[in-house]
């Protein structure tokens, strides 16, 4: 017992286990593979998910690409990518958690292209640590103030079926004064 490393944190001095619980974080870094569709059409969705830089500062990023699932003369593709920085305000390891962003978005929809400075907000409920259960709904606009502004809202809904990966689903509704393109998916992560 003596040779147990924490036995001998404990003797060197004894830890505060509650700053430890509230400062590790609930959630961790997540890589995704997924499948979306919107308008028949079916596409990838390739993404990580806060990738932890420093103190309560996560960077995160996605790609999607839609093609046409059903034999039109419609040749266009739907693309969206881009990143974010997200400060989480709540120590780390609270269950709910509210994050300003800030990032860069490109869309090309079938109804609308813009691109520009995306800002809103995210909010992150753990139900099980770590990342074992969560549910997130973020509200973010891009371009915000000009004519090509996008209003995004996004929720989606994680759970773990091994240590390591985990399967969600994601519902994505982006609104323009030029129309708005709604999206399901379903993905896996890993962790």
């Amino acid at each position: 017992m003596g040779n147990s490393p924490v036995f001998q944190r404990w003797q060197q001095q004894i830890p505060n286990i509650w700053a430890e619980i509230e400062n590790d974080p609930s959630f961790r870094t997540r890589w995704r593979l997924g499948y979306g569709e919107n308008n028949h059409r079916g596409g990838v969705n390739l993404g990580v998910e806060d990738i932890f830089l420093v103190d309560r500062f996560t960077l995160s990023g996605d790609y999607q690409s839609d093609y046409q699932t059903y034999q039109t003369n419609d040749q266009n593709n739907n693309v969206a990518y881009g990143a974010e920085l997200r400060y989480y305000l709540l120590p780390m390891g609270n269950y709910v958690n509210v994050a300003p962003v800030l990032g860069y978005r490109q869309i090309n929809a079938e109804n609308f292209t813009t691109n520009g400075v995306r800002v809103g907000g995210r909010v992150q409920v753990v139900l099980s640590r770590p990342s074992a259960a969560d549910l997130a709904l973020s509200q973010t606009w891009v371009a915000p103030g000009s004519s090509q502004e996008v209003a995004i809202t996004d929720v989606s809904l994680g759970y773990a079926i091994t240590r390591h990966l985990r399967v969600g689903t994601q519902w994505q509704l982006q609104q323009s004064g030029q129309g708005s393109d709604r999206r399901l998916g379903i993905f896996v992560e890993f962790y």
